[in-house]
């Protein structure tokens, strides 16, 4: 579905993303860890279009910046970004005619309802919370129904249900064969929902595991993640991994 491969892109003097490459399965949710400053906003920007990088990233053996990819290709940004002037009802209008969709509006009505904003639907964008304005975000990422849907620090500013509510439409997306990457810095909020993760550090991939490898590793991906990023196992590994005499 995606494949990335060789990208590097700088800004200035500073390496943001260095020769990073992976691909991502059909039907898979892939999560894409990393400290702050690791480079995952960047590569995820690459991918959706708004960078310049050297390098190759196609879908479905489509240019990522072509026409034809690009609607199949869906994105929920970190910050949301929302027209002051538009209501919650209109902005979902005026996506629904950005991609051309039609009967989008049974979608349209079903999205805020199970994101809590039915009754927000005349409010405009600058008199909603900042919480309100995520769940806005991602109900307009969501409403293309696309095949494969990057989605950036999507659970920073949400309450419990849309959360709940975010998981749950994941899953489904899974099961309709869909793919996902899931960029965080947060390992809690994605621990039980992926099938690949890919962690990067200091701009490269530093590991490129799948769940079931990780498993038979007997590892956890918090585990994993300190290991990579750090140097050193997490405390509760290294428990395990002290033989008897050291634990008598």
């Amino acid at each position: 579905m995606l494949q990335v491969e060789n990208v590097t892109k700088r800004y200035g003097k500073v390496l943001a993303c260095n020769d990073v490459s992976f691909s991502l399965d059909d039907g898979s949710v892939t999560v894409l860890l990393g400290p702050n400053g690791a480079g995952k906003s960047t590569i995820m920007k690459s991918i959706i279009g708004f960078l310049r990088y050297e390098g190759t990233i196609t879908v479905n053996g489509l240019p990522s910046k072509s026409s034809e990819a690009r609607r199949i290709l869906g994105y929920i940004p970190e910050m949301p970004t929302l027209y002051p002037n538009l209501t919650v009802s209109e902005h979902m209008e005026f996506l629904a005619r950005a991609y051309r969709l039609s009967d989008y509006k049974e979608r349209s009505r079903e999205l805020l309802e199970r994101f809590e904003l039915s009754d927000k639907a005349k409010k405009f964008g600058d008199e909603l919370s900042k919480g309100m304005q995520q769940k806005l975000n991602i109900c307009l990422g969501l409403l293309p129904q696309p095949q494969l849907l990057l989605l950036d620090e999507p659970m920073i500013g949400l309450d419990p249900h849309a959360i709940k509510e975010l998981k749950r439409m994941m899953e489904e997306m899974r099961a309709q064969g869909k793919t996902l990457l899931v960029s965080t810095h947060i390992i809690d909020s994605v621990d039980m929902l992926w099938d690949r993760t890919i962690i990067m550090q200091n701009g490269q991939v530093k590991a490129n595991i799948t769940r079931d490898e990780l498993e038979q590793d007997n590892r956890t991906l918090e585990e994993l993640f300190f290991a990579v990023t750090e140097g050193v196992e997490s405390e509760d590994m290294q428990h395990k991994e002290e033989s008897p005499e050291e634990k008598a």
